[in-house]
């Protein structure tokens, strides 16, 4: 059978595909334990990725949303660990309000830092990160070690996020970093496993931040 006189692919105007790719994950996502104030993130999650098994693992803390709906419209900054995010994120959105978003794990001061420490830069962009974005987002989607960071800072009371979206991927530390952004008091977006990553992260920002705008 040739494949290619029996495929007809779907034709719709762009703007049209995201309406039809959100209507097939409501008909196939089935039972799932979420709010509707948290389903539009999780949906969001699931396009991204394709992927049902870790939009149903996502974790919510009870104040998330509206801790990062409040962030994003005080203007604050939204910090990322890696450039993907940054690149991938609506800046319009976050800007409209005064807000921005930091990468900082390539600054000269941050390299030069973990070279004399001999640790990672991701470590280091951390602890650069709390002295300008404290009551900000931060979003990380590929360093675990920048998470386990972070959680050490906010145990230690050296900054308090406004929202932490952690959602690493890999086999080193990833789990095991959202478990324990699991257990903090602090607003969290995050999920159990290895699976995440920077495109899921973007998709949980861009879902915070249409929240945000919509006023």
């Amino acid at each position: 059978m040739d494949f290619r006189t029996e495929f007809k692919p779907l034709t719709v105007q762009p703007e049209q595909i995201e309406g039809i790719s959100f209507q097939m994950i409501n008909d196939e996502i089935g039972e799932h334990p979420f709010t509707e104030e948290q389903y539009p993130i999780v949906q969001r999650i699931i396009h991204a990725s394709a992927d049902f098994e870790l939009g149903k693992s996502v974790l919510f803390h009870p104040d998330a949303i509206q801790s990062g709906i409040r962030a994003i419209r005080s203007g604050k900054k939204v910090v990322a660990d890696v450039q993907m995010i940054q690149s991938g994120a609506n800046k319009t959105r976050i800007e409209k309000y005064g807000g921005e978003i930091k990468v900082y794990i390539s600054d000269p001061d941050v390299m030069m830092e973990a070279k004399r420490l001999n640790t990672t830069r991701a470590i280091i962009s951390m602890r650069k990160a709390i002295k300008e974005a404290d009551g900000g987002i931060f979003a990380i989607g590929n360093a675990p070690t920048a998470l386990l960071e972070l959680i050490r800072l906010i145990k230690e009371g050296e900054t308090k996020p406004g929202l932490v979206i952690g959602l690493p991927v890999g086999f080193v530390s990833a789990a095991e970093s959202k478990e324990e952004l699991a257990k903090l008091d602090v607003p969290f977006i995050t999920n159990i496993g290895r699976k995440g990553g920077s495109t899921v992260t973007v998709a949980a920002l861009n879902a915070i931040s249409i929240l945000a705008d919509r006023g």
